[in-house]
């Protein structure tokens, strides 16, 4: 077997399951989530060889099914130079948590940075941070730094940091490349205020290198991004945002939000942006809200075009390319309490909507079987296809506050 041969690269004495060959009890093993695998190194001697070889993850991705892989969603509550990020199971509750990102000692606080993955890799762009070598101290500004989690190793590794800093920027990516757009300085201890930018530039994934493209139009931060097409259709779709700012009785800063999309062409290495227009109009709302990208495991299935779906409130629309507007599909079955924040990610082709319990959910967390003690968090999942609604209630592994606001999330499949 192909898995026998990778396996018999990192040879053992022991036997991994009793009565069985090690190249049978090997694929066994392969279908255990990834999320336990921490825990069942510690079973034996060989199960440790086995779930800390290297060829463990492309083994999985290669003879695995794409239901077979674990779906995960990867948490970022904190500054993770401090904080571990964590990755969580939906099908097993498990959590398991990944390494610190290198810290470097004169930066700290770092928030609205973008993570994203591609295959088994989980990357951390951009950000904003204080600086104690800058002036003023108290002054938050813009990093360039890029990092990367190869879960072949364990282990983060720096990239070539972008051409110019940026925090609250677009990001979308394919398995070659990352583009990012616009952004600025704005940290998420103030409301306001922060440079804006319209710099575009591209990340060769094989080649580690940034190369600049066209600007935006104009300056804008706080907007998302992500590809439509396949091939040399590709484009690289930027919205909402905002750019200028004007003061309310000439002291208070109020952003003022764009309602319109631009699109690029990426043929030829990135080309001229166009103008789609405003998403709504004047009064229907006054931002745009939380954005996911639903993708196809195929490019060419639906000929490359992803689905979007907005989180505004409790309500969850879902974006006509045609038309550009937004259509209502939803409405999430249960509120933030306190006027707390949700929580919005796709995972495996569903929509997750994450929200902490409050006391008055404690009857829902006993009923879950968990423990008391320690944060809990409700997850709400839509599945856009059936238009059906499914929960469950999860302990989150760490004590500290966790604020959907300033968390970071994104998925990966392993």
């Amino acid at each position: 077997m192909s898995s026998s041969s990778s396996w018999n690269s990192e040879p053992t004495s022991q036997t991994l399951i009793p009565g069985l060959p090690n190249d049978v009890a090997s694929l066994i093993l392969l279908f255990l989530p990834y999320s336990y695998h921490s825990r069942l190194k510690l079973i034996s001697k060989a199960w440790k060889q086995f779930f800390s070889s290297k060829n463990l993850i492309p083994l999985r991705q290669s003879l695995l099914s794409p239901h077979h892989l674990s779906h995960l969603l990867c948490l970022f509550p904190q500054d993770p130079s401090i904080s571990s990020p964590y990755l969580f199971d939906p099908k097993t509750l498990a959590w398991c948590p990944l390494p610190p990102m290198p810290c470097n000692p004169h930066v700290y606080g770092l928030c609205n940075f973008t993570s994203l993955s591609i295959g088994p890799h989980l990357y951390v762009l951009g950000g904003s941070v204080f600086d104690t070598r800058s002036f003023p101290i108290d002054r938050p500004c813009p990093t360039s730094s890029a990092f990367r989690f190869d879960f072949f190793d364990s282990a983060w590794t720096r990239l070539s940091p972008m051409i110019s800093p940026r925090g609250s920027f677009a990001c979308a990516a394919n398995s070659e490349r990352i583009v990012v757009a616009g952004g600025g300085s704005r940290h998420a201890m103030f409301g306001a205020a922060g440079s804006r930018m319209s710099s575009v530039e591209m990340y060769d994934v094989e080649k580690d290198k940034w190369v600049a493209l066209d600007g935006l139009p104009r300056f804008r931060a706080g907007c998302v991004g992500f590809l439509v097409g396949n091939g040399e259709d590709r484009e690289f779709w930027v919205m909402g945002g905002y750019g200028e700012s004007r003061t309310v009785s000439g002291v208070f800063p109020v952003d003022e939000y764009y309602r319109d999309v631009v699109v690029m062409e990426l043929k030829n290495g990135g080309g001229k942006w166009r103008e789609i227009g405003d998403m709504w109009e004047e009064g229907e709302r006054r931002r745009l809200g939380k954005i996911v990208v639903v993708d196809y495991d195929d490019d060419n299935e639906n000929g490359g075009i992803p689905v979007i779906f907005m989180l505004d409130g409790s309500n969850i629309f879902r974006y006509n390319m045609s038309s550009n507007r937004w259509q209502k599909d939803s409405d999430v079955p249960r509120k933030a309490p306190n006027d707390s924040s949700f929580g919005f990610v796709a995972l495996d082709g569903e929509l997750y909507v994450m929200t902490l319990l409050s006391g008055a959910d404690s009857a829902e967390a006993r009923r879950s079987r968990l423990q008391k003690r320690g944060p809990m968090m409700l997850i709400q999942i839509y599945h856009p296809g059936r238009r059906a609604w499914r929960s469950l209630v999860t302990k989150l592994p760490f004590h500290y506050a966790l604020d959907f606001r300033t968390a970071v999330t994104c998925t990966i499949r392993l």
